[in-house]
């Protein structure tokens, strides 16, 4: 019988010795060395569909690019330092990569430090097929010459390692010379040749031509000059003493424009003509319009604008540019005549005391404390005359009640007023200039093919815009043949960004969006009529629950042909024709595309434009869309065929996050990304139109398999207090076991639950909140939609998130009795408010919340300097004016029931927050305080409305995970939060952190 015992021990040891051993939990250290691809430009496809680059970047250490092959396992990997963002590029026969590397992450450290000098960055280029790499050092930009693929150009910094100097804001010009060296990389031959004083360079889209700008000291040589890329030679289609800039070549490549900046003593900013250059062959047509030359046309007080590219028309008949002001230069002050010298001695104010000690008539105090008080105002007054008379100047804002925008909003728009320009046209052969757009109608912009213009004027109506948050404008159409314009939408409505016109494009019709409708209306006969009465839905966005009128579901978009647009009811994607019959006289009517959107709860939400230079939809040819299940959360791709037989085809369904979908240029290869909750973010390639037979290209955040992670989600259904069916997304946390409970975090911004299958990176965000990290480390998370009702934001978020959390607790996953709540901005509302309501919860963290909404209407949204009051009553806010309903605001205040707090609060609120004034934060921290509720305010010093520094979202996003350990799981209560950090002893305090950090 002891032996058995025996063998059962060892069998018992040797089993347990077999047992993966658990995965350790992701530290929030750990977040410093974590691999992914970035949300934005990492990843590129080759023309040919053959090559694949994407990037893995970290926080605080290297990148490195992959290049990968998509037909088999070739894989290249090159580190590239410490990028902002990523800058590669393939050329258009696919045979070579160029790409920037950056200064490694220590040595930018270093060289941001005093005395340090900026490290340029190089370029690698890599022929594919071999592996091959030549390397370029201080690059500033790079570009292969476009279809040709003959060579690479590489712009050089200056030797100095810093980029060449930029023009100083309000419109003038540095004298410094801006022209560095050009490379002109032979691709065949590996030789190179150096063009010097080169201050831009661009090439047309075929490659045959590049354009450069020259820009020398003294401005010695200037000009503009073209090389043919077949012959070698280059011409000087222009120079000068002036200063050239601004490169633009039409998109086919067939015609240049650019600007040419010339200095006039009178003028603080440089007069400014334009240079067209078209007709490409022996020696290429030159336009040039000088406007100080035209009196006849041109304002006489006014140039060109630098702040706007000038472009040509498709036709090549006109060019197009912006003008603005010319600001005349300040005379020089005269030297004030030297004042006469004052020959008697003057005493020191330590004289003058001597003498006042040694006077014997002064036999009190207050005979001395005159005398002292006299050397006092002496002392003003001669520093007073001593200043100038600037010096005299008040520094003051003047507030007026009718004032269109509020000085504030001035304040922050000042710069863009002051180098507002004005959309202007010169037609070559009537040589002949055009204002389009003016003091009276700013905003103009032309519409494809270049027949009409239209301008939007929001003058009658920007007051009551700026105070109800309610958008209007008067539209016009400008003929360009004629350069008239006339009003041909008054008081227009634009609840949003579908609302205002949509141009089709040829340039002829635009749609928009009044009352519950969209209308087409024919810029050539200036007619209008009701596209979608007749048709069997509704395009309003109903589920927008803003204080808007009617809000429309956006434009899919226009057909290439002009002749339909595509529309969105929200669910289903509608042909909507836009003539009433066809040419053989039938009547034309609308059809759905998708047919089973709405009946099967399908969201039809997004088209891909796989061709970056479409010109709209062609409809003969298959449209791919994203397909997403608003109540199962799955999502996929599908495809639309729209020939003669009508046919909508899922391609992938998943219960997974799919999109991001791109073709290759020159082939039909695809490549799409699919992530969860619990797996990252990777991207497949198919060589089928159908997306089948799909292979994993990427191997993004490859140290994923060695922490501890999520188990899975789960999907809740609810009911809102107010009858409102509801959805929320739950996340286990690593190592879930059936049964057992577990500290929760509920965590809520309007509705998320959508995000049920969002991979997120590890990372420290502005807000110090990543559910990766909490679910790794054993906390389950849950996010609840709310939906709001008008005049109760707050109460609002009672009726839809304490249901959720019921219900969520009802799946036995939510321990009811270690719940935290976290939320930011108007989440930290919903925090502050819904502690003042409930004590279900045990710790909620609140961060640039709203507190207190009568004061808050009335302060300022300083990021934008307008007034809060128009995004309470236009936006997020929901409510009406605070006259119009006391009881509204004071029911939804924070504030106003803080006798109820019982939750521990953690309060996150910058001083510089220009979203939510530091004082809400403040107002709700000392009413808690002056009640003894538990409360911790963390300020920033110099941050906004979420933490930007890096060592900030560091410190707090690890605070406020002890916070949360403290209350849910009885870790130790940090010393921070039990006892405070005396400022004496802050430094120390810090100091220590960063040692254990």
């Amino acid at each position: 019988m002891k032996k058995l015992f025996v063998l059962f021990g060892f069998f018992i040891s040797t089993m347990a010795l077999a047992q993966p051993k658990p995965k350790p939990a992701m530290t929030w250290k750990d977040v410093m060395t974590w691999k992914a691809i970035p949300g934005f430009g990492g990843t590129q496809l080759s023309p040919d569909g053959q090559w694949y680059a994407y990037v893995l970047s970290t926080y605080e250490s290297d990148a490195e690019l992959i290049i990968q092959k998509t037909s088999d396992s070739t894989k290249y990997v090159y580190p590239i330092g410490a990028p902002s963002f990523a800058q590669m590029s393939f050329s258009d026969n696919s045979k070579w990569i160029a790409f920037k590397v950056f200064a490694k992450d220590k040595d930018k450290k270093a060289a941001a430090k005093p005395g340090g000098k900026p490290i340029p960055d190089k370029v690698f280029l890599i022929e594919l097929a071999s592996n091959k790499k030549t390397e370029f050092d201080r690059v500033k930009s790079f570009a292969f010459n476009g279809e040709k693929v003959t060579h690479l150009a590489l712009l050089l910094t200056p030797a100095g390692g810093g980029a060449p100097a930029g023009p100083p804001s309000g419109g003038g010009a540095s004298d410094a010379a801006k022209g560095s060296d050009l490379l002109l990389f032979d691709l065949a031959t590996s030789k190179t040749q150096n063009v010097g004083n080169v201050s831009e360079m661009a090439f047309d889209k075929s490659g045959n031509w590049l354009a450069l700008t020259i820009d020398a000291n003294e401005k010695a040589g200037n000009g503009v000059q073209l090389r043919n890329m077949n012959t070698g030679v280059t011409m000087t289609m222009d120079n000068d003493k002036a200063r050239y800039q601004s490169l633009n070549w039409t998109e086919k490549g067939d015609a240049l424009a650019l600007l040419k900046s010339t200095k006039d003593e009178k003028y603080k900013n440089e007069r400014v003509g334009v240079l067209g250059i078209k007709n490409f062959g022996a020696m290429p047509e030159l336009t040039t319009y000088e406007p100080k030359t035209d009196s006849v046309n041109f304002p006489k007080d006014m140039t060109v604008s630098p702040n706007r590219s000038p472009y040509w028309s498709e036709d090549l008949t006109r060019l197009f540019f912006g003008v603005h002001k010319l600001e005349l230069a300040k005379k020089e002050d005269k030297k004030p005549a030297e004042a006469k010298k004052d020959t008697t001695k003057k005493l020191s104010d330590v004289e003058k005391l001597a003498k006042i000690k040694a006077d014997t008539t002064l036999k009190t105090i207050e005979d001395l404390q005159k005398a002292l008080a006299k050397i006092k105002a002496d002392t003003t007054k001669s520093a007073v005359a001593a200043k100038p008379d600037d010096a005299e100047k008040p520094e003051v804002t003047v507030w007026h009640w009718q004032d269109k925008r509020l000085q504030s909003r001035q304040q922050i728009m000042e710069m863009q007023d002051k180098n507002q320009s004005y959309l202007s046209m010169y037609d070559v052969a009537a040589k002949k200039f055009v204002q389009l757009a003016d003091s009276t109608v700013k905003n103009v912009s032309v519409v494809p093919k270049q027949l009409y213009a239209l301008g939007n004027d929001n003058t009658n109506y920007e007051l009551e815009g700026s105070l109800d948050g309610q958008s209007y404008v008067d539209i016009y159409l400008v003929d360009l043949k004629t350069g008239k314009r006339e009003k041909i939408r008054e008081k227009h409505y634009l609840p949003n960004f579908w609302s205002g016109p949509q141009t089709s494009p040829d340039g002829t019709k635009f749609l928009y969006w009044e009352g519950t409708h969209y209308f087409l209306y024919d810029m050539v006969n200036k007619t209008s009529r009701n596209l979608t009465q007749d048709i069997k839905t509704s395009f309003v966005d109903v589920e927008d629950d803003h204080n808007q009128k009617t809000p429309p579901q956006g434009l899919v978009g226009w057909s290439s042909d002009s002749k339909a647009v595509l529309l969105s009811d929200g669910w289903d994607i509608w042909q909507v024709p836009t003539d009433l019959k066809d040419a053989k006289g039938k009547a034309l009517t609308a059809f759905n595309l998708t047919q089973n959107g709405k009946r099967d709860r399908i969201r039809y939400e997004q088209r891909f434009q796989l061709d970056p230079e479409e010109k709209g939809i062609d409809l003969k040819k298959p449209i791919y869309v994203r397909i997403y299940g608003e109540w199962t959360k799955k999502s996929g791709l599908a495809r639309i065929e729209n020939g003669k037989t009508l046919a909508v085809k899922p391609l992938i369904w998943e219960d997974a996050y799919v999109g991001s979908l791109t073709k290759a240029k020159k082939a039909d290869v695809f490549v799409f990304a699919k992530e969860t909750f619990t797996k990252p973010r990777q991207y497949f390639v198919s060589n089928n139109i159908e997306l089948a037979s799909e292979k994993q290209l990427t191997k993004n955040a490859p140290q994923f398999d060695k922490y501890a992670w999520s188990a899975g989600t789960r999907l809740i259904d609810y009911v809102s207090d107010k009858g409102d069916t509801l959805q929320g997304a739950l996340f286990l946390p690593a190592g879930y076991e059936q049964g057992k409970k577990y500290p929760t975090i509920v965590y809520y911004y309007e509705k998320l639950s959508q995000t049920l299958h969002n991979f997120v990176n590890p990372g420290y965000s502005g807000t110090g909140w990543n559910p990766a990290i909490y679910t790794s480390n054993g906390y389950a998370v849950f996010i609840p939609d709310i939906v709001y009702k008008l005049n109760d934001p707050g109460m609002s978020a009672v009726w839809c998130v304490l249901p959720g959390v019921k219900a969520a607790i009802k799946t036995g996953v939510i321990d009811e009795t270690r719940i935290g709540i976290h939320g930011h901005s108007w989440g930290g509302y919903q925090t502050s408010f819904l502690i003042t309501q409930t004590n279900m919860f045990k710790a909620a963290a609140a961060g640039a919340p709203l507190t207190d909404m009568i004061s808050m209407y009335n302060l300022i949204y300083k990021n934008s300097g307008t007034s809060n009051g128009q995004i309470f009553e236009g936006s997020q806010g929901r409510l009406v004016a605070p006259w119009e309903n006391w009881d509204a605001y004071h029911r939804n205040s924070p504030i106003y029931h803080v006798t109820k707090v019982q939750t521990p609060l953690l309060l996150l609120h910058n001083d510089a927050d220009g979203a939510v004034d530091f004082t809400q934060g403040v107002e709700f921290y000392t009413a808690l305080r002056r009640l003894k509720k538990p409360v911790v305010m963390m300020q920033y010093k110099g941050e906004n409305h979420g933490l930007a520094k890096q060592p900030n979202r560091k410190d707090y996003s690890v605070r406020m995970m002890e916070f949360f350990d403290a209350q849910l799981k009885d870790k130790p209560v940090p010393e921070w939060w039990s006892k405070g950090v005396p400022r004496l002893d802050l430094e120390k305090h810090l100091e220590k952190r960063i040692f254990e950090d």
